[in-house]
């Protein structure tokens, strides 16, 4: 299957049929698996043969998951876990020692944020950050315990645009890891591997679910960084579920159809609000407003599901805008098949400071909007009320 299309191998990648010949993946709910005798359980524990020994380590579920984003991102290897949280984690972990030093884009996932500046400086790990604006002098914050360049594009939840191919060659110029979180985009938008990255790292919770069912996180990559991860999540834990996975391998199924719908829906909902008397400014990658929209353009398919606008009237503007809201839904997630919209400053970013929060391009009235699967003038009209 070398040379199938995406959604082919979204659908077809699977595991072994069993004697049952069952058309759709069974669930594999098992801790553990068996050995024929002590040779085979010597020669799968040496690893001179590839066989399930723990579901710690591996399991049929899991693996066609896994294998499934492999194969969608261009990748080489991968593994699945717990969380999109635990994937990072693990992934800096394994990767990282005493006195390393991280350069990343200052427009990260909060729990990342938390990660690089109270967790990591414990271990003597420190990390720099660049503005999204200042991306032309990312070199000036590179140092000689420099190790590994991140970042998320589009980022969360400001919808900057970072250039994968610039990016790739800055790395590959200072022989820096190169990781990016494609959680925004998906595999079916971008590809970032192709553009030099080194890893990715998705939460599956979001769009790869799609539907606000599991949670799920996964790294794809070269295989020699990802052997090194493995050898860490084998060792602390961080594993995915049989159970998660089977429903992320089956989302997966939709994720083309479903994305294409969110992307297009998005857009309509970005073209309304920047039309809106009561909006001040919309962010949305594929809107000719957007200041990377030719970067956009060259690096992704389509602009994602993602819209960030500024509400006028600042904090309480925000705030009397969610509670008009009638259909959306009100919550964290994002990536689902409802339209879930986000108020960053009184809720996810309200322990920051003003400053800390004008940092990272969150403003007093931005609100994030997951655009989702209803009809869209079910969407836009929802919105206009709740504007006034």
């Amino acid at each position: 299957m070398e040379n199938e299309n995406f959604e082919t191998l979204a659908i077809r990648t699977q595991t072994e049929r069993t004697q049952f010949d069952e058309h759709s993946t069974p669930l594999y709910l098992t801790s553990s698996f068996v050995f024929e005798d002590a040779e085979d359980m010597r020669a799968s524990f040496a690893e001179e043969k590839s066989k399930n020994l723990y579901s710690r380590f591996s399991n049929p579920n899991v693996t066609e998951f896994t294998d499934k984003i492999v194969k969608m991102e261009g990748a080489e290897s991968g593994y699945a876990f717990a969380t999109g949280m635990a994937a990072i984690y693990s992934t800096f972990a394994t990767l990282l020692n005493a006195g390393d030093h991280i350069v990343s884009c200052q427009s990260v996932f909060g729990s990342t944020h938390t990660l690089f500046t109270k967790y990591f400086p414990k271990w003597n790990i420190e990390t720099s950050y660049f503005k999204a604006e200042d991306s032309e002098n990312v070199e000036q914050y590179i140092k000689p315990n420099t190790k590994i360049l991140y970042l998320e594009t589009p980022t969360n939840p400001a919808i900057e645009i970072l250039d994968l191919e610039y990016f790739g060659q800055i790395a590959k110029k200072h022989n820096l890891i190169f990781i990016v979180d494609n959680c925004f985009a998906t595999p079916y938008l971008q590809q970032p591997i192709k553009y030099g990255a080194d890893l990715v790292v998705h939460s599956a919770t979001k769009l790869i679910d799609g539907q606000g069912r599991v949670l799920g996180g996964v790294a794809v990559g070269r295989e020699d960084l990802i052997r090194e991860i493995y050898l860490f999540a084998r060792n602390t834990g961080p594993a995915m579920s049989p159970f998660n996975a089977w429903v992320l391998s089956k989302s997966l199924e939709t994720l083309a159809i479903r994305v294409e719908r969110h992307c297009e829906n998005a857009l309509k909902v970005a073209e309304f609000l920047e039309n809106h008397p009561n909006v001040e400014l919309v962010k949305y990658p594929f809107l000719k407003s957007h200041p990377s929209y030719e970067i956009a353009k060259k690096q992704m398919k389509l602009g994602g599901n993602v819209v960030a606008f500024e509400i006028k009237g600042g904090i309480d503007g925000g705030r009397n805008f969610l509670d008009k809201i009638k259909m959306c839904s009100l919550s964290a997630n994002l990536g689902d098949t409802r339209t879930i919209v986000t108020h960053p400053a009184s809720t996810t970013h309200s322990k920051l400071s003003d400053e800390e929060r004008n940092e990272v391009g969150i403003t007093a009235g931005l609100v994030r909007c997951s655009v989702g699967l209803e009809n869209v003038d079910d969407i836009i009209a929802d919105l206009k009320q709740a504007l006034g």
